[in-house]
């Protein structure tokens, strides 16, 4: 069992509570398009689709918003075609960031990208020169404030479900999990009662940069601040950790 990591510093989500949900429904729209174009438009056999139309519905977003940007991606509607990418990169102190993006051109992101790291103190690398750092996991988050036993009880039920591991803070229980595990483990845990402050399979990272100094820790913030305001951004994900 580990768990020195906050869950809501190491994924900068787009979907932020505060954004316009106009930017929000965009985003999920552009990769619901992208994901039946690649695995089809039943989201039965599609998983992917099916934990973005939950995504979706989630953040109140129309169902005829998600049927539309499902007949896009799977031809039964004219739309633009989304090319999906990945960019590393480094933040100040040395932090490592890992972009996934949905483009209609990759040389305006990548343009776009690499003019926001040079000027807030980063720099765009290759291919390779951070994605080392993350780990594709699933991630299940419980508020501890809704479960009354002790952490053992935690951990026992959650190696049962099929997880990996336990990870726990002040706040919250966090649940890993292989990626394909990751539905199982899910409903083990909804059967037995557990609702959660946040599910999804992310790239959670092995090792942090732990951030002390206030300067560096704005410089950070500011540098991810500008890069979730790419439109083509869907994901950030980085491995600093600000010391509490």
């Amino acid at each position: 069992m580990s768990g020195h990591s906050k869950w809501a510093n190491i994924k900068h989500s787009k979907g932020k509570a505060d954004a316009a949900k106009a930017k929000v429904f965009a985003r999920i729209a552009k990769e619901i398009m992208v994901v039946a174009r690649n695995g089809g438009a039943n989201p039965d056999a599609n998983l992917r689709l099916k934990a973005l139309i939950t995504k979706a519905r989630e953040q109140n977003m129309p169902n005829e918003n998600i049927q539309r940007a499902i007949q896009r991606g799977s031809g039964q509607l004219e739309g633009v075609s989304y090319e999906e990418l990945v960019y590393e990169g480094y933040g100040p102190a040395g932090v490592a960031i890992l972009l996934e993006a949905l483009t209609d051109n990759r040389n305006r992101t990548a343009g776009e990208l690499r003019h926001i790291f040079d000027k807030y103190g980063g720099n765009l690398g290759e291919t390779g020169s951070v994605s080392w750092v993350f780990e594709r996991k699933g991630l299940l988050v419980i508020d501890r404030s809704e479960y009354s036993g002790s952490e053992d009880d935690m951990l026992e039920m959650a190696l049962e479900a099929g997880a990996e591991d336990l990870r726990v803070t002040l706040e919250a229980f966090e649940i890993v999990t292989a990626p394909e595990e990751f539905e199982v483990v899910e409903s083990s845990l909804i059967k037995a009662g557990f609702s959660f402050l946040h599910h999804e399979i992310t790239q959670l990272p092995k090792n942090t940069v732990v951030l002390t100094d206030p300067e560096e820790i704005q410089k950070v913030e500011r540098l991810l601040e500008m890069l979730d305001n790419c439109d083509d951004v869907q994901n950030i994900y980085d491995n600093s950790e600000v010391e509490a």
